[in-house]
């Protein structure tokens, strides 16, 4: 049996992780240097492996899981578009992620705080993606 923790948790990375793809995916076509785009492009693949993994989970539980709030996702976009208007360069699209991965992280584990009787697989897939979001940043930091 699946307890409400477990399903708010899981609905609360499906969000965050379909915000790291977007976000990503808006950022592509602006990179530069080829070895950022690669970097950039091996994240969103391992972000949409965990997107599948948590749908597969959510699938388990009968669950629809969550779309990122219309409101995050709008501010993102228009904070990205904003800063690449002023000046388009692989530094500021490492600065821009690095914002929203360190948003992620700090999110992320706030709901593990909330969350503390959610199966441990899902507090596991949400411990990875804040890895996973960790490590982007220290991968994009050359660019700043």
């Amino acid at each position: 049996m699946t307890n409400d923790d477990t399903i708010k948790l899981l609905r609360e990375c499906d969000a965050g992780v379909k915000m790291g793809v977007s976000s990503i995916k808006d950022m592509q076509d602006y990179v530069k240097d080829d070895d950022l785009r690669r970097c950039l492009g091996r994240c969103r693949d391992s972000h949409e492996r965990l997107a599948d993994e948590v749908q597969q989970m959510l699938d388990r539980r009968a669950d629809k899981g969550k779309e990122p709030p219309v409101m995050a996702k709008s501010m993102s976009w228009m904070k990205t578009n904003v800063m690449l208007a002023m000046k388009e360069s692989d530094s500021t699209i490492a600065d821009l992620i690095t914002d929203g991965c360190n948003m992620g992280v700090k999110s992320l584990h706030r709901y593990l705080n909330q969350y503390k009787t959610a199966a441990e697989e899902a507090k596991d897939l949400a411990r990875r993606l804040a890895g996973l979001e960790e490590s982007l940043v220290t991968d994009v930091r050359q660019w700043l």
